[in-house]
């Protein structure tokens, strides 16, 4: 894993749109697309508005995501709501690839949005890039501790039980792991304990069970608070 320390959470979202912009420049000239998937947080608001600015072939963009509250369109908590609001409406997005949490049988939908991953990024699918998030517990995307979908082996989208007052949908390990990249986001000081787990490959938290080679951590002062580069 690659770790960088910025001063601060808006240099770190700067850092990171920097780092998807090459990544999509790199996935277009290679594949002729570029197919990533983005999480919540604090951070990534102001990373994703950075990156809606910038100067890509957003035709050849296609959008998942990470992980999704069971919640009812345009809810607050619905990441998607905040992803449209900071990228996909800036940039006029096109290809996004919503989690279909609005329907009756969620299993079956978690079935075809896997179907949708493959039907874009190969079979079993690749991303591009996939964008996690830290929590102070040790959970990433919606892999939260004790939760049954930690287990997961042979499925690319689950669904969770309750968490924070929500069911979930979510990418599962494998999914992740199969990733080209993985960029780590993660500020501030609740999380530097955590932080130092995941950079040990800490296994009894959920983020440390994400593989690490292809990923680049990006923290701010705070979140690096006990550890050197």
């Amino acid at each position: 894993m690659k770790v960088e320390v910025l001063p601060d959470a808006a240099a770190v979202a700067t850092r990171a749109a920097a780092l998807i912009v090459a990544e999509a420049r790199a996935a277009v000239a290679a594949r002729g697309r570029f197919a990533f998937a983005v999480s919540r947080g604090r951070s990534p608001w102001l990373m994703l508005r950075a990156l809606a600015a910038a100067q890509l072939p957003w035709e050849s963009v296609h959008l998942f995501q990470v992980d999704e509250r069971i919640a009812p369109p345009g809810h607050e908590d619905r990441n998607l709501t905040l992803v449209r609001e900071s990228l996909i409406g800036p940039a006029q997005l096109a290809r996004v690839h919503a989690m279909p949490v609005e329907a009756a049988d969620l299993a079956s939908a978690a079935a075809r949005y896997a179907e949708e991953l493959r039907s874009v990024a190969g079979s079993p699918p690749q991303l591009d890039l996939v964008h996690l998030g830290l929590g102070p517990d040790g959970h990433t995307a919606s892999l939260v501790p004790g939760d049954p979908v930690l287990e997961v082996a042979a499925a690319d989208v689950a669904v969770t039980g309750v968490y924070q007052g929500w069911r979930r949908m979510t990418l599962t390990y494998p999914a992740l792991d199969r990733a080209r990249r993985v960029l780590w986001v993660v500020t501030g000081g609740e999380k530097a304990a955590m932080v130092a787990r995941l950079r040990a490959g800490d296994r009894a938290v959920p983020a440390g069970r994400v593989h690490a080679e292809r990923a680049v951590l990006l923290v701010d002062a705070t979140a690096a608070v006990g550890f050197t580069q």
